[in-house]
């Protein structure tokens, strides 16, 4: 799992909630797929919107201009995000995201390799609502402040508890990487965080950055399917 703090400012989710608060709300049933649909009770917001498609353009925007979103995913498709809310009982049980998704409108599929949510509520402003993944050390509980993500496998199973009270609403997307296996992924991810790191210290000898971007983009050439 990545977190990545502040993906949106308060003034851009305060824009967003705005828009969102006036918007209709669909039964979320609507779009889920197989068993998934028999453990959702929330309601998401209508794609077809004109409102919604540019709250939806704007944060694909916001993606590729978050380095560390990049580095972590190396996204290579992204389905458009998906608006959804929870009110007071709603919940979403124990789920796998489906592997393959048809992009809208489109005739292009996407192997869902990695899932994201972008809390778009303060966590104080509801009472549940947790994101539970599974994960190899056992269950992580997420529950982050209206602007930040958290980047997580699309194969782990996970949940939202339900919300006993307040109002929980939430950005949702699935990536396709250009490196599938996703051990090599989380090795990309580590290697290029301490080149980074690196950059940033103005000790540090530009030939040893020199062979460590070369070797970074060399294992990124050899592993990458596009």
């Amino acid at each position: 799992m990545v977190l990545i703090e502040q993906l949106l400012s308060k003034k851009e989710v305060h824009e967003y909630r705005q828009t969102l608060d006036q918007m209709p709300w669909n039964d979320g049933k609507g779009t889920a797929m197989g068993m998934a649909a028999s453990v959702k009770q929330n309601g998401q917001a209508d794609a077809n919107d004109p409102q919604v498609q540019s709250l939806t353009n704007k944060l694909l925007a916001k993606f590729g201009s978050t380095p560390k979103l990049i580095s972590a995913a190396l996204p290579h498709r992204i389905f458009p995000p998906c608006f959804n809310r929870y009110l007071e009982g709603e919940t979403y049980g124990f789920h796998v995201d489906a592997a393959i998704m048809r992009m809208p409108n489109s005739n292009e599929v996407l192997r869902s390799d990695m899932s994201m949510t972008t809390f778009l509520s303060e966590a104080d402003e509801y009472e549940g609502g947790e994101l539970i993944i599974q994960t190899e050390f056992g269950e992580q509980k997420i529950k982050l402040n209206a602007g930040d993500a958290v980047l997580y496998p699309s194969s782990s199973l996970h949940k939202v508890t339900p919300v006993s009270s307040g109002i929980r609403v939430a950005a949702i997307t699935w990536m396709q990487s250009l490196v599938p296996n996703a051990h090599m992924r989380e090795t990309l991810y580590s290697l290029d965080q301490s080149i980074q790191g690196l950059l940033a210290n103005p000790a540090v000898n530009r030939e040893e950055l020199d062979r460590l971007h070369h070797v970074y983009h060399n294992l990124i050439r050899q592993q990458s399917h596009v």
